[in-house]
């Protein structure tokens, strides 16, 4: 019998077992669902204990949610144009979204990490990868808003990303699809020894700033997924890979045929100290860098060239391969970075490695292979324990801080507690359905919080009222403080959530920025009183620096604008007051409203294509008197005289 047979045989096998270990609770009613309802419920005028950040998916943002009562508070745009706030259509933001490709409005966002310090949440920031062109994006957790994106050339499908080291200094990023590297014109077919699957290291300085320090140029395998090491593990990193078969067409079968694939265990401290003694080698690499200034309100794009390339064999004892069963998702680390957790999908089983053992194996050059000059190490000499028959298809794996494992099944739609140290399975909850990732706040941390888990789950047949043939994504809130998993609530996501990310709300809540200073505007066009409110033309450019207050702009009425100009409305909100954004549209915009924070200045372009008088007014309701809170813009021909003026009453 073939190796998928025998997959499917075992399915068959395991479906009873499971499914006889599910406990139902979803149809509670009376006392016990009254109890649940207790435990989500938020009071009107209190807060949520978390916040949960979750991945997007292909809407190419971040959603912000309350933990426990499942409130969405907030989309972040971070790879997507966003029409709600103008990120992306305002002059200031559209940078960000620039790469090597040209401007890219939208990204597949999947997997955000919060900073951390010595190994614990700090709320500094929170980071995103996005998969389709690669790109790694760093979130001020004060105003959360995006202020850096850096993108990784030589890399294609950045999944196994965006995961921080214990003390941030590294994030690092795998490449989902091996392709050529460097890029080139090649057949297909001949992928195999000659695709390549860097892994990029991109550091982080104190400020945050974002760099491309290195590239691990790896085998042409698929890194699926990552975790730093901790604790005793700290300096290390490891990675999920499948298609060691190096096979370049129906995959599901073909990337399916080895009994195992691998985990890179990679020593990125030793690798660092490598390059920063001048290791490695310069090769081409295109890629863009956008950082976000908080002072200007301004985004600029630099495209830089060139990266470090590292060949794993020149360094010695920094790189090393174990085999894990079999088509492995998840790679995850226990907070005292003793186990390393493979997540075979096609496995029957739950591998849980040994830091120690794997260090003890290199140490005697325990190896059984060599696959493209890296050492593969002994699945026995390695291996800390197996869950036996958990379930099927497991992808996900977090931790509650005590001493408990979570791990999410795909298939057979459960969630999984089991104890470290001794395998054995303590619960099992069903998840309404095919859960994906699961999110314990600080679970892949130090030092985890363990209140709660949410299962990110990718089918929601039945759960919500229809909405046509497509529902939103579903989350589940379990309880997990005692013995057994409770399920509290379901509440739909946006786009495809795949991870999140949950921090302890008082972390973060007393820093968020309430308004900018406007004294602190630094930006060019930036007026700070009606006072400063200026008309000005260049050519067939008007600048417009106009100012936003309740309730009114200044100017109000503007004349002299023809038919063929580039009005460019620069809009700066007087507010000095927490949440009063003004917003501003004008018909014929050929980009979107825009939304102003207090003290803040953007921009927004306007090309009137016609003769006539055009309102504009504020987008976004703001006092009794918003919809008075308006103005005109006269667009006279081309070839006219009207000389260019403005006025506020007059």
């Amino acid at each position: 019998m073939n190796t998928i047979g025998k997959y499917l045989l075992s399915i068959t096998a395991l479906i009873f077992i499971t499914s006889c270990g599910n406990n139902n609770n979803s149809n509670n009613s009376g006392a016990m669902s009254s109890s649940k309802a207790e435990k989500v419920y938020v009071a009107p005028g209190e807060h949520d204990e978390y916040y949960a950040f979750m991945s997007g998916g292909y809407s190419g943002n971040l959603t912000v949610y309350g933990l426990p009562s499942g409130r969405m508070l907030k989309e972040i745009p971070v790879f997507s144009q966003f029409p709600t706030s103008g990120y992306g259509y305002s002059e200031e933001t559209k940078p960000m979204l620039n790469t090597s490709f040209g401007f890219v409005p939208w990204g597949d966002s999947h997997h955000p990490d919060i900073s951390q310090t010595n190994g614990e949440l700090d709320g500094r920031w929170i980071f995103i990868n996005e998969n389709n062109t690669p790109r790694i994006a760093r979130i001020s957790l004060e105003t959360f808003e995006t202020e850096e994106i850096i993108e990784l050339p030589n890399s294609a499908g950045n999944h196994a990303s965006s995961f921080v080291t214990e003390n941030t200094e590294y994030i690092v990023a795998g490449t989902r699809f091996a392709v050529p590297n460097p890029q080139r014109d090649m057949p297909i077919n001949e992928m195999k020894g000659q695709f390549k699957g860097p892994l990029s290291f991109v550091s982080i300085a104190d400020n945050g700033r974002l760099n491309l320090e290195f590239q691990l140029n790896m085998p042409g395998f698929n890194y699926d997924l990552a975790h730093p090491g901790r604790n005793k593990s700290h300096g290390w990193f490891f990675f999920t890979s499948y298609n060691t078969e190096e096979a370049n067409t129906l995959m599901e079968v073909n990337a399916s045929q080895n009994d195992k694939d691998y985990i890179a265990a990679v020593n990125w401290q030793k690798i660092a100290e490598y390059v920063k003694n001048g290791g490695g080698e310069k090769v081409a690499g295109t890629y863009a860098h956008n950082v976000y200034d908080e002072k200007t309100h301004t985004a600029t794009s630099t495209m830089k060239e060139g990266v470090i390339s590292v060949n794993p064999k020149d360094v010695e004892g920094a790189v090393f391969y174990i085999p894990i069963p079999k088509s492995p998702h998840g790679c995850d680390v226990d907070p005292s970075g003793e186990y390393i957790i493979g997540s075979g999908k096609l496995s029957t089983d739950l591998s849980v490695y040994s830091f120690e053992k794997m260090l003890t194996a290199i140490a005697n050059k325990d190896f059984v292979d060599d696959s493209y000059g890296i050492p593969v190490l002994s699945y026995e000499n390695t291996i800390a324990g197996v869950v036996k028959q958990p379930g099927l298809g497991p992808l996900h794996t977090e931790f509650d801080g005590q001493g408990n494992a979570y791990t999410t099944f795909f298939i057979s739609s459960e969630v999984v507690k089991w104890k470290l140290g001794t395998w054995e399975i303590l619960d099992r909850q069903p998840t309404f359905y095919s859960v994906g990732h699961l999110m314990i706040p600080g679970g892949n941390s130090r030092k985890p919080f363990g209140k709660y888990m949410v299962a990110l789950n990718k089918i929601t047949k039945d759960r919500y009222l229809p909405t046509g043939p497509e529902l939103e994504h579903s989350a589940q809130l379990y309880d997990i403080s005692g013995d057994k998993m409770e399920l509290l609530s379901d509440f739909p996501t946006h786009g495809e959530p795949h991870y999140a990310a949950g921090i302890r709300a008082d972390i973060i809540k007393d820093k968020s920025k309430k308004y900018y200073e406007l004294s602190e505007n630094e930006h060019p066009y930036v007026a700070k009183s009606e006072s400063e409110s200026t008309v000005t033309r260049n050519g067939n450019e008007v600048h417009i620096s106009m100012t936003m207050i309740r309730s009114h702009f200044s100017p109000d009425n503007i004349e002299g604008v023809k038919v063929g100009d580039k009005v460019y409305l620069h809009l700066t909100n007087l507010e000095q007051d927490f949440d009063v954004p003004h917003g501003f549209s004008i018909i014929g915009a050929n980009t979107s409203e825009i939304l102003v924070m207090p003290g803040q200045t953007k921009t927004i372009v306007w090309e009137p294509k016609r003769e006539g008088v055009w309102p504009f007014y504020c987008t976004d309701f703001c006092s009794a008197l918003h919809q008075e809170m308006q103005g005109y813009i006269r667009v006279s021909a081309a070839n006219a005289n009207t000389p260019l003026k403005f006025t506020l009453d007059e």
